[in-house]
């Protein structure tokens, strides 16, 4: 057949057609057949015109209705598909009215709610006149549909649509007016959203990533969880850009919709809590409206300022707990007691001067204790934190601060805490693993050791829930638990618990693998410090061997310290002492003196463990001094079962050169050791004497 044929062929069925169209308009099949031909051909305009008109004239044909839901369907998708594109054009071509009549009559077919809710926004950001009539209705519907599935968390296809989509129509519409009742419910709902979603935990499938569905819509199961994916949306429709910032923007536009005092459209947080930080000052001389309008304001503002503050500190201090960070693997920080001072807080009556002393005589020292109570005097508790290590150090103790002057704020009125309480009943904030670390860190901040332990103990079983939950145990969790161990250990040494301490800080040295680390970390340490920062009441340190075990052999030297330099005699406590003061060496030089002082008061000393712990040549030399003629000649029984061999030595020869013979060679033998990874020395010491470490303990 020729091309002419051929184009004959083509033409004459749609005169046929034009020509039925025309004398039977009543007929559908006709029309559609017409309609057909030139959605199949892509002609924008025809198509149109012919779909118009059999909208019209057969609104009840089912045929009519599939075709109008693959339209819409391409409408609420952002494919950039050929055929999705002509589709948008053909709707485009319909007149306004018949458009907005188009997506109600389909909203009407929808059965699923997604699918309903989707199709009327489109119908509301395509025609805002109609905000009036269907937001509050599409927003209440999406909230029911919530409930009615009962979701377990807030960051679901529905609050998702409602939050991002349906509620900012509803605020920006100058015609809206709503209650302000209503105001506050969706701010609260949103709020719980956009925090929600940024403080969500990995999913334990986080790589095992389903098949997405490009329409974006799924029917949300409660089962599902998968990482960036919202049940029921797509993962496109999942993100949301930018939350606290939106939030904040939402803050402002309610803010001036309820008549807030004082109400910008845009600020930081920060200057959010400085607002009603002012506004908290003269909330009691005002009359009941006005006290009640108040109480709102601040409360749902200072909620807010206190949740991103404490989001931002918990996202330094343990970033692994949040979805989307970039290394899952970043070890923890822990909040603890500093004890730097440890060292530095004794007072030393001589020096010795024999021509053997290597001690720390000229070295430089970072700064006295007296530097250090000028510093913090007038001042409150501060943070150390090694800024080489925590490059934002600055930023997250500001989160830090903020976040608990936000605290104290909604607990400094009955009304404030009353309303307060409400919001986190509401969004089961007692189950924000993220949230109870802050609170954690906030209470040992302002010193309740006890309510802190009860806090950490409510951590647990939130960590020991969220494993079974997981049916696994991470290496993240694994840190997780350790971070509190050491925690709980911290603050049964402020209380003044240091048998329960010790059983801790032991427990947590058996889990820490110990790698070759230089013994003059924590000098350095120092050094690097802002000096406005030193010498204060706590530390911030990660959740490492290279920083835990150091904090740990602190943590025991303390407890024994206290014990060791009591008036009653206790040889295994001052021993303890010595085998612990080698770590970090020398900045415990004073406090050994001052071991050494209390020794020659006594005029003898006994501790069996000194050969296998001590290898710190400095010290081996003041012992074997103490033993001279110019020491004081100090009995020392230093040996195992060293009192038994003075006793045979005594019968067989009637003098003690055997037992001063034994020393000699133990102490040549003991110098060869000087060598050995202190770590590894002082790990054994912990594991070995367990037992009589913690029985040696009050």
């Amino acid at each position: 057949m020729s091309a002419q044929g051929d184009c004959e062929f083509l033409v004459k069925p749609k005169a046929w057609l034009i020509t039925a169209r025309t004398l039977y308009p009543a007929d559908f099949n006709i029309q559609y057949e017409m309609y057909s031909i030139e959605r199949n051909a892509e002609r924008t305009a025809s198509a149109g015109r012919l779909l118009y008109d059999i909208f019209v004239n057969f609104p009840e044909q089912p045929v009519v209705w599939r075709e109008i839901a693959v339209i819409t369907a391409a409408l609420r998708n952002d494919s950039q598909d050929k055929h999705a594109q002509f589709l948008k054009g053909v709707f485009e071509t319909l007149p306004g009215p018949v458009q907005c009549k188009m997506l109600l009559k389909a909203t009407e077919q929808c059965f699923n709610t997604l699918e309903k809710a989707e199709m009327l926004l489109l119908l509301l950001k395509r025609f805002p006149e109609s905000v009036v009539q269907h937001g509050v209705s599409l927003g209440e519907s999406l909230l029911e549909a919530e409930t009615v599935e009962n979701l377990d968390t807030p960051v679901n296809c529905f609050r998702k649509l409602f939050v991002c989509d349906v509620l900012p129509l509803i605020l920006n519409n100058a015609d809206m007016c709503l209650p302000v009742s209503l105001l506050y419910k969706y701010m609260h709902k949103a709020a719980e959203f956009y925090i929600c979603y940024v403080t969500r935990e990995p999913s334990a499938d986080a790589q095992m990533q389903g098949s997405q569905e490009v329409g974006g819509l799924k029917s949300p199961g409660r089962g599902r969880s998968q990482r960036c994916v919202i049940d029921g949306l797509s993962e496109k429709a999942s993100v949301v850009t930018e939350p606290w910032e939106r939030l904040l923007e939402m803050v402002g536009v309610v803010g001036s919709l309820c008549d807030w005092q004082g109400e910008k459209a845009s600020r930081s947080y920060s200057e959010l809590l400085q607002r009603v930080s002012e506004l908290c000052r003269y909330m009691s001389a005002t009359d009941s409206e006005g006290f009640a309008r108040c109480c709102a304001q601040i409360v749902t503002c200072c909620t807010l300022v206190l949740f991103h503050s404490a989001f931002h500190y918990v996202s330094a201090v343990q970033p692994s707990l949040f979805q989307g960070h970039v290394s899952l693997s970043s070890c923890p920080w822990v909040l603890l007691e500093d004890l730097s001072s440890v060292y530095t807080d004794v007072e030393v009556e001589r020096k010795h001067t024999h021509k053997k002393r290597k001690l720390a005589d000229g070295r430089e020292k970072t700064m006295s204790s007296d530097d250090e109570d000028m510093l913090v005097k007038g001042r409150g508790r501060h943070i150390v934190v090694n800024k080489a290590e925590m490059p934002g150090w600055a930023e997250t103790l500001e989160h830090f601060r903020t976040a608990r002057e936000s605290w104290d704020l909604l607990h400094s009125h009955q009304s404030l805490e009353t309303e307060f309480l409400k919001i986190c009943s509401t969004w089961k904030t007692e189950m924000w693993m993220w949230f109870r670390i802050f609170l954690t860190d906030m209470i040992i901040y302002q010193g309740q050791y006890r309510k802190a332990l009860s806090s950490l103990a409510l951590m647990s079983s939130l960590q020991l829930q969220q494993n079974q939950n997981q049916n696994s145990l991470s290496s993240s969790s694994s840190l997780e638990m350790q971070r509190a161990i050491i925690q709980q250990a911290s603050c049964h040494y402020a209380l003044g618990e240091y048998r329960v301490t010790h059983a801790l800080t032991l427990t947590l040295s058996h889990t820490h693998t110990l790698t070759h680390t230089h013994t003059h970390t924590l000098s350095r340490s120092l050094e690097s410090l802002s000096p406005l920062l030193l010498g204060n009441d706590l530390r911030l340190v990660p959740c490492s061997s290279k920083s835990i075990l150091p904090f740990c052999l602190q943590l025991m030297l303390a407890c024994f310290k206290l014990r060791a330099f009591t008036d009653n005699r206790d040889d295994l406590a001052l021993g303890h002492v010595v085998v612990l003061l080698q770590y970090d060496w020398p900045q415990g030089e004073n406090l050994f003196l001052k071991a050494v002082d209390k020794i020659c008061q006594q005029g003898s000393f006994q501790y069996e463990n000194f050969f296998n712990y001590v290898t710190n040549i400095d010290m081996l030399e003041e012992f074997a001094y103490l033993r001279t003629t110019e020491g004081g000649r100090v009995q020392l029984e230093l040996l195992p079962n060293q009192g038994m061999l003075i006793k045979h030595h005594t019968v067989t020869r009637g003098i003690t050169k055997g037992v001063k013979e034994d020393f000699r060679l133990a102490m040549e033998r003991q110098v060869s050791r000087c060598g050995e990874n202190l770590l590894t020395v002082l790990h054994r010491f912990c594991i070995n004497e367990k037992i009589i470490l913690v029985q040696s303990l009050p």
